[in-house]
């Protein structure tokens, strides 16, 4: 359950030095930027954070404590959040920003873009040790993976979410936050890429996926593995610092936010697949497909047709990825001695799409963007 300790005020910051980066989105702005510390003492001693909530689960508010479906997503504000660990004051000066408050279903590629181009503005900042970043499951993964192509930075940006809402018992929240925290002001989360912390574990935005829909333990990479875990909060690592091989970067500093990302579907491969959906998605106005095949990225001789047809005719950008859990997809089919699309290598159908997204965004051609997924 939540608390709410008298000891906690809030305060509008005064430093802009601490609000760097930190204005909200102008189409989802809640509340001002908020500086918290503990007794309305700023502790020149302590590190500075900058916590952006976006919504969801860890947000969430149901009607009874046992609720943990049919709850409202995204209801609570950043200061109850915050208010509601007060050890968070023990180790940071915090700087809370409601930049929405939102399910994460509801996430676009224009506010990913906007969030992308503020966390980096905070981490540029000389007086910002690190950043966290609130986001609700569903599509926690793909804001992770984005952030991690778009912000180039050494400090650790750390991703954290819930599974229950903040008003169930247990919610696992609250502590999910402080070891988010205890991440994002430590020496050791440097140089890692963007983090994603829940169940007491980290894992590496690039390779963390949700496996389940309800349990605690659901974020995982079962072939790369965590990067490191908590022990009283504490975070440790079982290897050094490193961001995952062939990881690109994608500049959106210069993206106008409200024009988002090129748009780009995902089909799922199945036994007697409809064929007309892949036309029907180009001319909807996708510029890109992923293709969410069976096995390595197995598709319909009907399906891979239309495929060719698609790029011969529209230069549509073609993945091909998995339905299988892991794995990897080494090239698209071969037809007429030409490969079409290309293969999608270890990311799953929902992170493909944002790489060929940020790819298209960037005006590559066939062959690098064949480059940074195969």
């Amino acid at each position: 359950m939540l608390v709410m300790p008298s000891l906690l005020r809030l305060v509008v910051a005064a430093s802009s030095a601490l609000l760097a980066g930190a204005v909200p989105v102008p189409v989802s702005v809640l509340s001002p930027a908020v500086l918290f510390t503990r007794e309305n003492s700023f502790n020149a001693s302590l590190p500075n954070i900058t916590i952006f909530a976006t919504g969801g689960t860890i947000a969430g508010s149901a009607s009874s404590s046992s609720e943990v479906t049919g709850y409202q997503a995204g209801a609570l504000g950043v200061d109850v959040l915050i208010n509601a660990v007060p050890e968070i004051l023990n180790i940071s000066n915090v700087n809370g920003v409601q930049f929405s408050n939102i399910g994460s279903q509801a996430m676009n590629s224009s506010l990913l873009v906007d969030l992308s181009q503020r966390i980096q503005k905070a981490v540029d900042s000389p007086y910002v040790s690190g950043v966290v970043v609130t986001h609700g499951t569903d599509t926690l993964e793909e804001t992770a993976y984005f952030l991690d192509l778009t912000i180039r930075t050494e400090k650790p940006v750390v991703v954290v979410g819930a599974m229950r809402p903040a008003t169930a018992i247990s919610a696992d929240g609250p502590m999910n936050l402080l070891e988010s925290v205890t991440l994002a002001v430590s020496p050791l989360g440097r140089g890692r890429g963007v983090m994603v912390v829940l169940n007491d574990r980290i894992g590496s935005a690039y390779y963390i996926t949700k496996t389940n829909a309800n349990s605690l333990d659901t974020f995982k990479a079962y072939e790369q593995g965590f990067l490191g875990a908590f022990e009283d909060t504490k975070p440790f690592f079982f290897y050094p610092p490193a961001i995952p091989v062939g990881r690109p970067y994608f500049d959106v500093s210069r993206n106008h936010a409200a024009n988002g990302m090129p748009h780009v579907d995902i089909l799922y491969g199945y036994q007697e697949l409809n064929a007309a959906l892949i036309p029907a998605a180009v001319k909807s106005g996708a510029k890109g497909l992923v293709l969410a095949g069976s096995g390595a990225g197995s598709w319909t001789d009907d399906g891979n047709a239309a495929v060719q047809k698609a790029i011969k005719e529209n230069s549509t950008a073609v993945v091909y990825s998995r339905r299988p859990l892991d794995g990897f997809v080494a090239q698209g089919p071969i037809e007429d001695g030409v490969e079409l699309g290309v293969g999608g290598g270890f990311l799953n159908p929902q992170k493909a799409r944002i790489l060929l997204q940020l790819a298209l965004n960037a005006g590559y051609n066939l062959a690098q963007i064949r480059s940074i997924f195969e």
